[in-house]
């Protein structure tokens, strides 16, 4: 008798239970609703992202995604300022950026193509995951391939924006001295990479907005389902 009694207890609290959600509105969420939300994230933060950087200053004036020299160069650097070619390397360095900024011009559907074929084995694991968790899969899956897509983007950007030939310059100058390590005057892999990069960072931020201000979420889907982080 008590078993029966316990029985019809949990029963009458699962009823409840299902009442109450239904009165509050809320439906548990699915798997495919939070892999959706997920991607669509990620193709609105990259939209932005892209107008945010393939501007004028997109990438010069940020210092979170302004392109240096590559790593290894500073001896390079403080050489060729030192003999007189300061102007030279401040120019590059911009004409740098403004190759990065005309590749991310091009990189949206490049993102959208690696962004549709994201694996997302654990949906809700990244839903509840940091603030920028689906742009952090979204680079450890897919950042090597994205950086060899744009790659040719970058070569011709750095042609445009004449980069290319100013680099190649100050490599040779350089490398024409005597007793030092020759540099690499091929910095388009650089370039790609760099540009990706701070487009990743920019997706984080954009990211973390949707997840943290529920007046950024335009879709009904992405505020029923990050949403469920605010409650």
């Amino acid at each position: 008798m008590k078993a029966i009694l316990l029985a019809l207890g949990l029963l009458l609290l699962v009823s409840c239970s299902a009442k109450q959600t239904v009165k509050d509105g809320y439906q548990p969420l699915t798997a495919a609703e939070v892999t959706e939300a997920l991607r669509d994230v990620l193709g609105r933060s990259i939209a932005r992202s892209v107008a945010f950087a393939a501007v004028s200053g997109g990438f010069y004036d940020d210092p979170r995604l302004r392109i240096e020299f590559p790593p290894g160069t500073e001896k390079m650097q403080n050489t060729l300022r030192k003999l007189g070619f300061g102007a030279q390397i401040d120019r590059t360095v911009l004409q740098m950026n403004r190759a990065a900024e005309l590749t991310a011009s091009r990189a949206r559907q490049s993102f959208l193509k690696a962004i549709t074929a994201l694996d997302i084995d654990d949906p809700f694991d990244v839903l509840n995951g940091s603030k920028d968790a689906a742009t952090r899969l979204l680079r450890e899956e897919s950042g090597d391939d994205l950086y060899a897509e744009l790659e040719p983007f970058a070569t011709n950007a750095l042609i445009e924006t004449g980069a290319a030939q100013s680099y190649r310059e100050l490599a040779e100058h350089y490398n024409g001295l005597p007793l030092v390590f020759d540099v690499d005057a091929d910095i388009a892999a650089y370039l790609s990479e760099k540009t990706a990069a701070g487009l990743f960072v920019l997706m984080a931020q954009q990211e973390g907005q949707i997840r943290s201000i529920p007046a950024a979420r335009s879709t009904r889907l992405m505020k029923r389902v990050f949403g469920s982080l605010d409650r």
